[in-house]
């Protein structure tokens, strides 16, 4: 397993766990999050909305780039890098609208179907047509 496929699973499910842990930002989520016994995470519901909430996003947003330009697919690539755009467009600039929280769901699940997706059918490395 190479290093951007990890960094793409760490960023996908670290970015779900700190959402599981924000009941008030996200109810749908924080309330899965209680009955999963992640009511703890509640403690720190700041520090894992504005800091660790990004950075997970971003992570995925960085090992997904390097993988599309690696590999050269260009619509998992789309796929895989639109996940962590969508939550971090929906956390900073759109966040005051009052649909940003269903984009950031949407985003969210995006992240985690194209990370689910790729574990079971991983992009083939690109070869030369002789």
């Amino acid at each position: 397993m190479n290093f951007s496929r990890v960094f793409d699973k760490t960023g996908s499910f670290g970015a779900l766990a700190a959402a599981l842990s924000c009941a008030g930002c996200f109810p749908a989520l924080g309330s899965l999050g209680a009955a999963l016994g992640m009511g703890f995470l509640s403690r720190y519901e700041g520090f894992l909305f504005r800091r660790l909430l990004p950075a997970f996003a971003i992570l995925a947003l960085l090992a997904n780039g390097y993988s599309w330009y690696k590999h050269r697919s260009h619509f998992r690539g789309l796929l895989s890098i639109l996940g962590p755009i969508v939550v971090l467009a929906a956390l900073f600039p759109l966040w005051h609208y009052d649909w940003s929280i269903n984009l950031f769901y949407f985003g969210l699940f995006l992240m985690l179907a194209v990370s689910i997706f790729d574990v079971f059918r991983p992009v083939k490395a690109a070869q030369c047509k002789a």
